[in-house]
């Protein structure tokens, strides 16, 4: 069986034409089949038409969760649920394209593979949204030291024994597509052109991409605080040179008149402190958010 996770929030305008093009696709793959649909806490219509394709198709499955937890969270909860042999992680906006999923399966039935991840060649955004997606994972490759495939987000197909590894993870700031590369396994790719949204506005906004972007990098890569080990040392040959130039001038009667020398040294090394403990705050509240050790999400509904 091939299991489909597909997260939603506020899809009711392609949702029906989304899930009957996911079912076509599957068809062809042979395979017995469930969507498992997580209503994010949706404020639209998009729980009542799941529930009316359940009614319809016995394949559609519903998680409705009590609130809207994000993307990570909901991705997470259909992989708890989803039963299958092979499971499919996608988005439900059409950018994830659904005639792609029997060349996924194709490509893991036949490769060996354990992870089939699709890439994505080009994409269809505003320029700004594309600067600041292609900026992430060339940073993101470079601090992982490409342990980290570039150009990939949650769109993939997952065998028993990968999608067993990624239920192993526990943490509450997950960042899926970095876990997924960091399991291991035989992983393989197939590529693609990620077209626009067919109708309605990407629920992700610039603000979460970089809170996401944030989580991936502090999860995964130990430079932001590595960086601060370089400031500090940065800093300490900057006061040396300082410190040799001043005792120079003392020496030779050259020393500058005024208060701008000390002036510049508190500001540049006062901003150096404030830097350290901005980035020793984000590492203190995600220690603090896994010690609560609260739940990823909570099922207020299951149809199935």
């Amino acid at each position: 069986m091939i299991s489909v996770v597909i997260p939603l929030y506020n899809e009711e305008r392609l949702l029906e034409g989304f899930l009957k093009a996911l079912l076509e696709a599957l068809e062809e793959t042979g395979q017995a089949i469930e969507l498992i649909c997580v209503d994010d806490g949706s404020t639209d219509a998009t729980l009542e038409i799941l529930v009316q394709m359940h009614h319809k198709h016995k394949a559609v499955k519903i998680l409705s969760l009590s609130r809207n937890y994000g993307l990570q969270a909901a991705l997470t909860a259909g992989l708890d649920y989803a039963k299958g042999d092979w499971v499919v992680m996608m988005d439900g906006d059409f950018q994830d394209p659904p005639q792609l999923l029997p060349v996924l399966f194709e490509k893991i039935k036949t490769s060996g593979a354990d992870i089939v991840t699709a890439i994505r060649e080009t994409r269809n955004d505003t320029f700004s949204r594309k600067f600041y997606t292609n900026m992430f994972h060339r940073i993101f490759e470079a601090l992982t030291k490409g342990q980290q495939i570039s150009q990939t987000g949650n769109f993939c197909i997952l065998n028993k024994k990968a999608h067993d590894a990624i239920l192993k993870f526990s943490e509450r700031n997950r960042y899926l597509p970095g876990i997924r590369n960091l399991i291991g396994f035989n992983h393989d790719f197939i590529r693609y052109n990620r077209p626009n949204r067919l109708e309605g506005e990407s629920k992700m906004s610039l603000r979460m991409l970089f809170s996401l972007g944030a989580d991936a990098i502090y999860s995964f890569t130990k430079w932001p605080i590595r960086a601060c080990l370089y400031l500090g040392i940065l800093g300490i040959f900057t006061f040396s040179a300082a410190l040799i130039y001043t005792l120079a001038s003392k020496i030779l009667g050259l020393a500058p008149v005024g208060w701008s020398s000390m002036f510049l040294a508190i500001s540049f090394f006062g901003s150096i402190q404030l830097t350290f403990l901005g980035l020793i705050g984000e590492y203190i509240y995600r220690i603090f958010k896994e010690v609560q050790a609260r739940p990823i999400y909570l099922v207020k509904d299951v149809y199935e």
